[in-house]
């Protein structure tokens, strides 16, 4: 049986991660200094992981969470493109250095494979979509900054070091669990939460940009398969569901999905923030096998559900 190593295992796509790896007999370790997850994600199967709770940027604690690990799901970090604009140096830390000392610590304790969470926040906001990756990264923001940089550490520690590697740029995770109550919060998390409460849906600029919204479970599903597939090199590849919608069409469908007519509010545009994202997934479906196996309308439904018990529970 496997070791698996998640960091930010306790986090909204850790925690999805977990469950993923256990369901297919995996033995799993989790590493997360709470910062941003929640203990209650991982309440579910408690019984059944190890958890470690500290920083990926000590590079002891790293060390110590790496014995007898087979593969690592690298998930921590300091998520948000807002926040990393008023805290680069925050998240340069917790982003890069944490990167640097989770690929190191796999390095000297002989781990098989690093899967590394990397971002479509890569792409800047470059006008050409879909977006491949062989374009040339332009990254606006000091988190995507250090989430390319993750990705070229990756390809550094494989090419020098040997350390099997690889990045999977995320587009746009959504589903339950995701913290809506955040100034951070993802948009399709206080969508859904505007949803179930009855709230007008907050909107940065006019609501025409448009985004490539992935099921978590997809996301699930990526990391996997980039564990177990017999692939070479340092690969980096888009996990999407191929598609983009915009903002104002999620909110129609939201709305739709629930029999309300909600309204927007729309506010000044976010600094930072892309404009169009969209991914091409071909490059992960030949060495992956990858497709998406929840669409957007589906993963709506069921990340609704979700929400709606949750602010039930808390009545």
């Amino acid at each position: 049986m496997k070791l698996a190593l998640v960091t930010g295992g306790a986090g909204f796509i850790g925690s999805h991660l977990v469950e993923g790896l256990l369901a297919r007999e995996y033995k799993v370790r989790v590493l997360d200094n709470f910062a941003t997850g929640k203990r209650e994600n991982l309440a579910s199967v408690l019984t059944r992981i190890e958890l470690l709770e500290g920083s990926v940027a000590n590079l002891t604690t790293a060390h110590s969470a790496m014995r007898n690990v087979d593969v690592v799901f690298h998930q921590a970090a300091l998520p948000s493109v807002p926040r990393s604009v008023k805290n680069p140096l925050e998240s340069n830390e917790i982003n890069i250095t944490g990167t640097l000392n989770i690929l190191v610590a796999a390095r000297d304790a002989g781990v098989k494979r690093v899967v590394y969470a990397a971002s479509s926040s890569a792409y800047g906001d470059q006008p050409t979509l879909p977006k491949v990756e062989t374009m040339t990264p332009d990254p606006m923001s000091p988190y995507a900054i250090a989430k390319l940089a993750g990705e070229m550490y990756a390809r550094a520690f494989t090419q020098l070091y040997g350390l099997s590697t690889v990045s999977l740029r995320y587009f746009n995770v959504f589903g339950p669990r995701q913290d809506p109550t955040t100034q951070y919060a993802g948009v399709l998390a206080k969508f859904c939460t505007c949803a179930v409460t009855g709230q007008p849906y907050p909107v940065h600029g006019d609501g025409e940009q448009s985004r490539d919204f992935t099921y978590v479970e997809n996301v699930v599903e990526a990391n996997i398969r980039a564990a177990e597939s017999a692939i070479e090199g340092a690969p980096v590849l888009n996990v999407a569901c191929g598609e983009r919608t915009t903002l104002n069409q999620i909110i129609a469908l939201l709305n739709e999905l629930t029999g309300q007519n909600l309204p927007a509010q729309y506010g000044a545009e976010r600094a930072g923030d892309v404009r169009h994202s969209h991914a091409d997934i071909a490059r992960a479906g030949k060495l992956l096998g990858y497709e998406p196996m929840i669409d957007l309308r589906e993963g709506l439904k069921r990340t609704l559900e979700w929400y709606r018990g949750t602010v039930n529970s808390q009545r």
